[in-house]
């Protein structure tokens, strides 16, 4: 037994990266005694819009607004967009997602009173089907959600040209409808922060990108995200940002900042919204990670290489994380394991390896259980024998811990237990 075995470290899976600097932002927070929305998160804003590339306004108005989730920033989006019975459209209104993803992916187009429409990924990979996206395209959709999964960007190129392609079929139902001109791509970009595709940050390629910043995230301020939207004719970025404060934030016309001004105390309600602020205690942390995380970015890689190195010539496939046309934010490690020959191991045999690795001092995941075996799915009218190549990537895929608190020996230590375990089953 070697020295590492021996050692049985507790290795989670994917813990917060908190260092002092977070620590003291945070302190710094709470002692300036303004804790709720306020000018930290009016700052972590303006970083963000300037490192994605979306940029400022003429007056210094962010195309980004961070709010409490990512799911709410999509939410927000769909309710810009006027899609939905419960914001300005129609229940006819219909949004395509894929199978394979989270169900915060979904569950917004549900809550604004929308059509979801599920398609299946590609066979062998979790990332959405283009020819049954184009398929899926009918004079009622009105936006697409692609999945950056794992921070691994989709071919926006490709989405794009299908969606111009199909262009004859769109009904504009309002005026950011018809700015944008096509069906809508509003990235669920929650796993793609620091995510590069060609000559753009990912936040600055779909029309509305929205990034989750939840303690698991490799960029976090524990709960939280972000969404940013690319400057474009027929856009008006100052009503825009507006729009999404007032969304937020009960349909309340002046937010405590302004409110906080000497003789500002009046406002309006102008519509029953929501309250979904993020709060300046949480963008605290945001503002600290900021400069730490270039190297978090640069590590993630590092270990994806060791892992990739290790794992592949045992004939576990993994995904592509750093090619030509992308750079991805080195998120989540997606494992599938086979047998020698190529048949997949079962769902059973996947069990066995996660409780063996846990045994070991790991933590493993899986991502993700596909929707349409969740029940909320099955509710409502999905079958699972529709999406085939979701279910069969799934059913052996096996996510291993990737992340910036895992030490050199932490890594060979996850290595070598996967590797011996993996064996077990060629």
């Amino acid at each position: 037994m070697s020295a590492l075995q021996e050692k049985k470290p507790n290795i989670p899976f994917s813990p917060p990266d908190i260092s002092e600097q977070e620590v003291e932002e945070v302190s710094a927070a709470l002692r300036s005694g303004w804790i709720t929305t306020g000018p930290r998160v009016k700052k972590l804003e303006k970083q963000v819009a300037e490192w994605v590339g979306v940029g400022l306004t003429p007056a210094g108005t962010p195309r980004c607004v961070c709010l409490n989730s990512q799911t709410a920033c999509q939410e927000l989006a769909l309710h810009l967009m006027g899609i939905g019975a419960l914001a300005g459209g129609s229940s006819d209104d219909e949004v395509i997602v894929p199978a394979y993803t989270y169900t915060a992916s979904a569950s917004v187009v549900c809550h604004v009173g929308a059509k979801l429409v599920l398609v299946d990924v590609q066979k062998d990979s979790p990332v959405i089907d283009y020819d049954a996206l184009e398929a899926a395209i009918t004079e009622r959709t009105k936006a697409v959600i692609p999945v950056d999964l794992g921070g691994i960007p989709c071919d926006y190129d490709r989405i794009f040209a299908i969606l111009e392609k199909k262009k004859s079929l769109f009904r504009p139902a309002n005026k950011l409808q018809e700015a944008i001109g096509r069906v809508a791509v509003l990235s669920d970009a929650a796993h793609a922060f620091g995510a590069r595709y060609h000559d753009k940050m990912i936040g600055n390629v779909a029309d509305f990108s929205s990034f989750s910043w939840h303690a698991v995230k490799n960029f976090t301020t524990g709960e939280g995200g972000c969404l940013t939207w690319r400057a474009r004719k027929g856009f008006d970025d100052e009503a825009i940002y507006h729009e999404l404060q007032l969304l937020s934030l009960h349909g309340q016309s002046k937010d405590a900042l302004n409110k906080n001004k000497p003789g500002m105390w009046e406002y309006d309600i102008v519509a029953p919204y929501y309250k979904c602020n993020m709060t300046d205690v949480i963008a605290a942390i945001g503002l600290a990670q900021f400069p730490r995380y270039a190297g978090m970015l640069a590590r993630r890689k590092e270990i994806i290489a060791r892992y990739d190195a290790a794992f592949r010539p045992l004939g576990v496939k993994t995904l592509e994380h750093y090619t030509d046309a992308y750079t991805s934010s080195g998120h989540l490690y997606l494992t599938r394991v086979f047998h020698k020959d190529g048949s997949p191991v079962s769902d059973d045999e996947r069990r066995e390896i996660i409780i063996k690795m846990a045994e070991a001092g790991i933590a493993c995941n899986v991502h993700y259980k596909p929707l349409p075996l969740h029940t909320a799915y099955k509710n409502l009218g999905f079958d699972a024998k529709d999406y085939p190549n979701a279910i069969a990537f799934y059913l052996n895929e096996i996510t291993l811990p990737l992340h910036t608190c895992l030490s050199d020996a932490d890594v060979d230590y996850i290595i070598e237990q996967y590797t011996k375990i993996v064996k077990e089953y060629l």
